[in-house]
C-alpha cells in the first residue's frame, strides 16, 4: 500500500477530507522550500503537492507561473526539487509528497531514472499536467515499477472516454480541476463540481481531490462535502509573495491551519448526519 493511500484510508475511517496544499520548490527561494513543507505538516497538510518550477507552465495563472520564475532565476531545477524532498524526508518520514510539473524535465532526465531518483528521494507520487491518459501508459507503469503513484487530472471539459482512460492508469487519487482555465483563474462553482463528481467516481477506485478556484476556508469547506480532498495553491503562493521570508513561514502556517478547520468543521457535520 502507498503512502498516499494509506493517508486516504486512514481518513475514511476517521470520517475526515484531504488537506493537499500545493507549494513551488525554489519559491521564494531554496533555503526556504523544507522549512514551508514543514510549516505545512504542522498546519494539518494530509499530503502536500510539490511544484517543479517550468519556464512555460501552460496549466498556471500568473501567481504561480511568477513562483516559478522566482525559483528559475535562483537556479532551481529538478535534481535540487529531489535534493530538498530528499531534506525534508530527514525529519519527515510519514506525510506524502507528490511532484507536480510538466513533462519537459522529466523528459530531459530520463522516464526510468526520474522515477528511480525521485523514488530514492522519497518521492510517493507524480503528477505531469502535459501527459495526457491516452499517452501516459508508459509512464503510468514505470512509476509503479518504482511504487510511485501516478496522478492525473481530470477537467470539466474531460469526455467520458478520456475518465475512463484517467480511471485505467491513475493511483493514489485523481486531481479534478473544477475550472475551465488555468490556476487562480475564477471563482469556484460548487453546483458544477457535485455535478461531476458522481461522474469521475463511476469510473475509478481511487479518491478524487477537487483544486483550481479555491481560496478560503468556506470554499474548502463546500469541497470537503463533495470530495475526498481538497487541493489549494495559488491562494499558498500569493500568502508567500506577499510575506517577507522571515514571515512566510508564520503567515503560511495560519492560512493553512484555517483551510484545515473549515474541512474538518465539514467532516464533523457530514458524521453527525443521520
Amino acid at each position: 500500500m502507498s503512502k498516499i493511500q494509506a493517508v486516504f484510508e486512514r481518513l475514511q475511517a476517521q470520517g475526515r477530507k484531504a488537506l493537499i496544499p500545493f507549494i513551488t520548490a525554489g519559491d521564494p527561494h531554496p533555503e526556504l522550500t523544507v522549512p514551508l513543507l514543514h510549516t505545512l505538516v504542522q498546519a494539518g497538510a494530509d499530503i502536500i503537492e510539490l511544484g517543479v518550477p517550468f519556464s512555460d507552465p501552460m496549466a498556471d495563472g500568473p501567481t504561480i507561473q511568477r513562483a516559478s520564475e522566482r525559483a528559475l532565476a535562483q537556479g532551481v531545477n529538478l535534481r535540487q526539487v529531489l535534493g530538498m524532498v530528499a531534506n525534508f524526508r530527514a525529519d519527515d518520514n510519514e506525510t506524502p509528497i507528490v511532484l507536480m510539473g510538466y513533462a519537459n524535465p522529466i523528459e530531459s532526465m530520463g522516464l526510468d531514472a526520474f522515477a528511480a531518483a525521485s523514488f530514492d528521494a522519497g518521492v510517493d507520487g507524480v503528477l505531469v499536467v502535459d501527459y495526457p491518459p491516452e499517452e501516459a501508459v508508459e509512464f503510468a507503469r514505470t512509476l509503479h515499477r518504482h511504487a510511485l503513484d501516478p496522478i492525473f487530472l481530470v477537467a470539466p471539459t474531460s469526455s467520458e472516454a478520456r475518465m475512463e482512460q484517467v480511471g485505467a492508469l491513475a493511483s493514489g487519487y485523481i486531481y479534478y480541476v473544477s475550472l475551465k482555465g488555468v490556476t487562480g483563474s475564477a471563482t469556484l462553482d460548487v453546483a458544477a463540481v457535485a455535478a461531476r463528481i458522481p461522474e469521475i467516481r463511476a469510473r475509478t477506485g481511487v479518491p478524487v481531490g477537487v483544486g483550481f478556484g479555491i481560496r478560503d476556508a468556506a470554499t474548502a469547506a463546500a469541497v470537503a462535502e463533495l470530495a475526498d480532498a481538497v487541493v489549494i495553491g495559488s491562494r499558498i503562493i500569493e500568502e508567500i509573495e506577499q510575506s517577507s521570508p522571515d514571515k512566510a513561514c508564520e503567515n503560511v502556517r495560519a492560512l493553512v491551519a484555517g483551510l484545515r478547520r473549515g474541512i474538518d468543521a465539514t467532516s464533523s457535520a457530514l458524521r453527525e448526519q443521520p
